[in-house]
């Protein structure tokens, strides 16, 4: 039973929290906009890091961290990406890629705003942004989501607030 450590919208400043709150996890993915190398750096020493990048991440990132992560883990198509939307407001790229690799899991970044939901038309897909866990950007809260999964289950799924934004 894998846990995962879910955060995105680092942009350069990563709370020396996360090490506290992750310390239990056995994968760390990063939803992209990780800022510099060193954020990446600190986590993929500390934890399996999958991430992706985002729009404000430099060649440097994108040599390392694709655009798209899609991968099965304990029976789940995950996939993940850094702009995606959510459901009732996808892109219609990311309407068409959904369709067509049938994810269990759709995970992005990118709004700052934390969100987690199904997408019923969609076979019930669990859409997850973990919010913000930098301090920049118009969010309030540095939010992070913790979960396990063990055989087409998702088990005790955490959202973490790690104070304010500033």
């Amino acid at each position: 039973m894998p846990r995962i450590g879910l955060l995105s919208d680092t942009h350069g400043y990563l709370d020396p929290k996360i090490f506290k709150y992750f310390e239990d996890c056995d994968f760390i993915w990063h939803a992209g906009d990780f800022g510099t190398i060193e954020v990446s750096d600190e986590l993929e020493q500390f934890k399996p890091l999958k991430g992706v990048y985002g729009n404000i991440d430099g060649k440097d990132l994108r040599l390392i961290h694709p655009k798209d992560q899609q991968f099965e883990l304990e029976g789940f198509k995950i996939w993940i990406t850094h702009i995606g939307g959510y459901p009732g407001n996808f892109p219609a790229g990311i309407k068409k890629e959904l369709d067509l690799y049938k994810p269990d899991i759709f995970i992005c970044g990118h709004s700052h705003i934390l969100k987690i939901m199904p997408d019923k038309s969609r076979n019930n897909l669990l859409c997850i942004n973990p919010g913000a866990a930098g301090i920049h950007g118009f969010h309030k809260v540095k939010t992070i989501v913790k979960f396990d999964l063990e055989k087409r289950k998702i088990e005790n799924m955490k959202v973490i607030e790690m104070g304010k934004r500033a």
